[in-house]
């Protein structure tokens, strides 16, 4: 792994909190082993080795038992490693793949049958270099018919430009982690209002309110209760179009590694009741993934 690379937590703690029966993980990701599923040539980091044991070891500690996991920037748009989990799952994972205009309808077949539901789509510059939207909506275009939906990644100042593409996605629209927000300039600040009208205009987006520990000002000393009125927000007025994620293994982290355990424990806090709880961990992303 690189130098500065920060690996998981090794030994999180128990949440307090139970999440419902049921409960799914919607963001987490495989990385590895490498001498086993070589990370890509063009990736702009290399972690340590997560691979499907951990993950799953970590699933059942938590508490939870579903994942769907997305493929990382670090494997490209090799995901033999996502496959290999979702096979390896018993049917307790579903995945977001990485692909590229060249994929074969055989293949992405072969990926529907091992559980992938969805393709990503990656806008943060300073992870995946620049693709043309032409081709993205040609892939998008290829994954329709499938079922299939589209988790898009980029950060709060890109979002403007990016709302023509997102109206012309053909399925529906996973936001990871909120869009990004600016958490120091306050949730009613216009940036995150315009990600709230997005959703509100647009029924067939969704967001995962995750990765307090990327987006806090304060950090794991409030255990980011700088983030909660974001998420909150979210789960409060979109309850059926939200999903949860722990971000396992946490790739480039620069300023801590989270606690798994200590994130459970935020969920009670951006969904304040059972029936929002179970919205958010069980029946959205079993709707999502599984139906």
């Amino acid at each position: 792994m690189d130098a500065n690379y920060m690996p998981f937590h090794p030994s999180p703690r128990k949440p307090a909190y139970a999440p419902p029966p049921g409960a799914v993980d919607a963001h987490c990701h495989v990385f590895g082993p490498g001498d086993v599923f070589p990370y890509a040539p063009e990736r702009k980091y290399t972690p340590c080795d997560a691979p499907k044991e951990k993950l799953f070891a970590l699933r059942d500690f938590l508490g939870f038992e579903r994942n769907v996991i997305v493929q990382a920037t670090c494997h490209g748009k090799d995901n033999r490693a996502l496959v290999d989990a979702l096979k390896a799952s018993n049917g307790l994972a579903r995945g977001v793949a990485s692909v590229g205009p060249s994929v074969s309808d055989a293949e992405l077949h072969d990926m529907h049958e091992a559980g992938v539901r969805g393709v990503r789509f990656n806008f943060v510059k300073r992870l995946v270099d620049a693709t043309p939207k032409e081709v993205y909506l040609g892939i998008a275009d290829r994954i329709a018919p499938l079922g299939w939906h589209i988790v898009v990644y980029f950060e709060a100042p890109d979002l403007e430009g990016l709302i023509p593409f997102l109206r012309q996605l053909p399925t529906t629209i996973v936001v990871d982690h909120m869009g990004r927000p600016d958490i120091a300039k306050g949730v009613d600040h216009p940036d995150f209002q315009r990600f709230v009208d997005l959703m509100a205009d647009n029924p067939n987006v969704w967001s995962k309110v995750s990765c307090p520990e990327r987006l806090s000002v304060d950090g794991p000393a409030t255990n980011y209760a700088d983030v909660v009125p974001f998420a909150r927000r979210l789960v409060d007025r979109f309850t059926d179009r939200v999903l949860w994620g722990t971000d396992w293994p946490h790739p480039n982290m620069t300023t801590h590694m989270p606690d798994d355990g200590a994130l459970v424990d935020v969920i009670p806090h951006i969904a304040t009741d059972a029936a929002k709880q179970k919205a958010l961990l069980v029946d959205n992303p079993m709707r999502l993934y599984w139906s």
